[in-house]
């Protein structure tokens, strides 16, 4: 009862600290703004609230990259050179250094989910767990760095940046640590790290190459970006793909499991149950909020372009994504499938959902080629 109280009273400080914060944005920045910016404003606090409710690790996560994000801000004192002189800003609070601690916590926690599988040691999963959400920090930190980065090269440089294929796969990142934290704490599953961190290591591993090719530097926005819509489309789409990733690499574990029920691995794993549990739950996130996207795309589409749909590549395979992954949630929950069809069909969604998001950079042209290797 009284850690109820306690944990209640948190989330009342948590909640006001929150709505202090926006208020203060919106009154010192709403010159700048348009309405449909404001309507962001608006919502952003309450899915911070709602989502810190439900998911108490939440507010450590969003108060610590508050703290870090000011902090940086205050530390470049207006001026994009002090990145190279402040210590704070060289060694851990530019956009860069910030980013880099990211990447090697991600190794860190991807390491330590192995060691911990294969020595079923809860103080190493305990570790993996500090490594994800220290990778989350510092990621999301260097976000809001190289935001203001951004306006500090030019306040018409300045934008959001989830704009190119260097920023969206940190913001990949970002999603599913977050995501399988929350999954992690639900379910009780810390096994299943060893199998969801190589996805999220292997596009750690893209943002270090592609970085070797200078990719890393702000660029202003094309034309086709400069919208509001770009801030809610992108996030929204992430989190789809974040969620069907999850979810294929937590098939692995289930096929492991129900073709090798006496592995030792397999023991240390969770029950077929929770691992199919957790399985649709990360696909109906994920559809729930590609639709979303999808719907808030043709919309961007036909202020951009005059049309809501033109059947570009991108917009075809998205489609593609979508029918997949409702034809997947219809046979669940419709027909009642289980089992390993379904986990099979889950790894070749997330070969389509790849495709669609990187393959047709690669290999495809069209409207949406913002993003090339």
């Amino acid at each position: 009862m009284k850690s109820k109280i306690l944990n209640n009273l948190n989330q009342i400080i948590f909640s006001i600290i929150i709505v202090i914060i926006s208020c203060f944005i919106f009154i010192k920045y709403r010159q700048y703004m348009d309405i449909y910016e404001e309507f962001i404003l608006f919502f952003t606090p309450l899915t911070i609230i709602y989502t810190a409710h439900i998911f108490k690790q939440f507010r450590f996560y969003v108060l610590s990259v508050l703290a870090l994000s000011i902090l940086s801000i205050i530390s470049y004192k207006s001026n994009l050179s002090n990145a190279e002189h402040s210590f704070l800003l060289k060694f851990f609070l530019a956009s860069q250094t910030a980013i880099m601690w990211m990447t090697f916590n991600i190794f860190a926690a991807n390491l330590a989910y192995f060691l911990a599988l294969w020595k079923n040691s809860q103080f190493l999963y305990k570790c993996a767990n500090v490594f994800v959400w220290t990778a989350s920090i510092f990621g999301t930190v260097g976000m809001f760095a190289r935001w203001y980065e951004s306006y500090l090269i030019s306040p018409d440089v300045g934008h959001i940046p989830i704009s190119n294929l260097y920023e969206v796969f940190i913001l990949f990142c970002l999603m599913s640590l977050v995501l399988y934290a929350y999954y992690e704490q639900k379910f009780k599953t810390p096994s299943l790290g060893a199998f969801v961190l190589p996805i999220i290591t292997s596009a750690n591993i893209f943002i270090l190459w592609y970085a070797s090719k200078g990719s890393q530097e702000i660029q202003p926005l094309v034309p086709a970006l400069q919208s509001w819509w770009m801030k809610i489309h992108v996030p929204a789409n992430f989190i789809g793909y974040a969620s069907f990733a999850l979810a294929a690499m937590t098939a692995i574990a289930y096929i492991i499991k129900y073709k090798n029920p006496n592995l030792s691995l397999s023991q240390k794993l969770p029950s077929l149950e929770v691992i199919d549990n957790m399985m649709y739950k990360s696909i109906a996130l994920g559809f729930a909020f590609f639709t979303l996207a999808t719907i808030l795309g043709a919309l961007w589409a036909a202020e951009a372009w005059g049309g809501y749909w033109s059947w570009d590549p991108k917009e075809v395979w998205a489609l593609i994504v979508w029918l997949n992954y409702a034809a997947w949630l219809h046979m669940r929950l419709v027909s009642g499938w289980k089992g390993t069809t379904l986990a099979w069909w889950a790894l070749i969604g997330l070969l389509i959902t790849t495709f669609a998001f990187l393959g047709v950079n690669m290999f495809l042209s069209g409207l949406h080629s913002y993003g090339t290797l």
